[in-house]
């Protein structure tokens, strides 16, 4: 895994940031066909890492992959770095590790 950044910001309540860094770029269908950033799509949830957790955040911790709107999102620039800031009622779910019977993809 990733080495998470460190964060020098202290959130508060049930403030959770995200690092959306690696996130965004092309993808890959089911069928092994890959699908440019570019490709217009409906509203689309996305991914992202969580990289700090306020006192009051109960269900993700820090290195979680979470499930989150990117409509509805505010970013903020830390040490050169933009990160998203949501509450934790915000996010839609968390990724599951996979196990060894798990084949490939990510089912929610």
């Amino acid at each position: 895994m990733k080495e998470l950044p460190a964060v020098p910001v202290r959130l508060l309540g049930d403030r959770i940031l995200l690092s959306t860094e690696g996130e965004d770029g092309e993808r890959r269908s089911g069928s092994g066909i890959v699908i440019p950033a570019t490709a217009s799509m409906g509203r689309r949830l996305g991914w992202a890492t969580v990289v700090a957790v306020g006192p009051n955040v109960r269900h993700v911790v820090r290195g979680d992959r979470v499930l989150y709107d990117p409509e509805d999102r505010a970013e903020v620039e830390v040490e050169s770095r933009t990160y998203v800031l949501l509450r934790e009622r915000d996010l839609h779910g968390v990724s599951e590790a996979p196990t060894k019977d798990e084949g490939t993809g990510l089912y929610l």
